[in-house]
């Protein structure tokens, strides 16, 4: 499946969702079918979200490029990933920042968990640990964060996901409706009490479930 990844990325390229060196090569790296139940691998390099099991999904590839891109990471970056889902995303990303960074992720739903943390152990990305809980009361044990970024939608910003942000990191999360239509939220902080956010435009996401995030339906 290496040429429908390249053809992907190539196209990704050409519609402008990427836009840097980094993001093409972790993009060409990580075997998105890998990630996907068997009986959806033959659509894995479609640009279009696919289901992974226990109502969630794997976002769209050029999703995944412009949560990569709107991070501006870096080599050597700690980031906090919330929502792991099958674990494509937290690959993408763990490329990004390299060995000497590391990415920690957290998913609530128990056989997603095991199932990412089984696969991205099996892939070799030991800059990954992948944790089972509440990912809207983010990871207090590493904070700070260079970078957090949420892959489902929450009905606020939670206080926690900002606080543990380091003075000058960045927040990407999707803010609204749990009805499959938000707004893409960048958070920076600029001081111990000062943030700045800005809107990037309509989004559609799972909810965000948790403690700052909607309660169980």
């Amino acid at each position: 499946m290496m040429n429908e990844r390249l053809r992907m990325v190539q196209d990704l390229i050409d519609k402008g969702y990427i836009k840097s060196e980094s993001v093409r090569r972790a993009m060409e790296r990580v075997p998105r079918d890998e990630f996907i139940p068997e009986d959806e691998r033959h659509r894995a390099y479609l640009d279009m979200p696919l289901p992974i099991g226990e109502g969630q999904t794997i976002s769209a590839p050029h999703m995944v490029a412009m949560i990569a891109e709107l991070l501006d990471l870096e080599r050597g970056m700690k980031v906090l990933e919330v929502g792991t889902g099958c674990g494509y995303n937290a690959a993408v990303i763990a490329e990004i920042i390299g060995r000497e960074g590391h990415l920690y992720t957290i998913e609530r739903i128990r056989s997603l968990y095991e199932r990412a943390r089984r696969k991205l152990e099996a892939l070799g990305y030991d800059n990954i640990t992948v944790i089972h809980g509440d990912g809207s009361r983010g990871y207090p044990p590493e904070a700070p964060y260079s970078r957090i970024y949420v892959t489902a939608a929450a009905p606020y910003i939670p206080d926690p996901l900002r606080e543990q942000l380091e003075v000058g990191g960045k927040l990407l999360i999707p803010v609204g409706s749990d009805k499959f239509y938000q707004e893409l939220v960048l958070v920076e902080r600029l001081s111990s009490g000062d943030y700045r956010s800005r809107n990037l435009g309509g989004v559609a996401f799972v909810p965000l479930i948790g403690e700052h995030g909607w309660k169980f339906h």
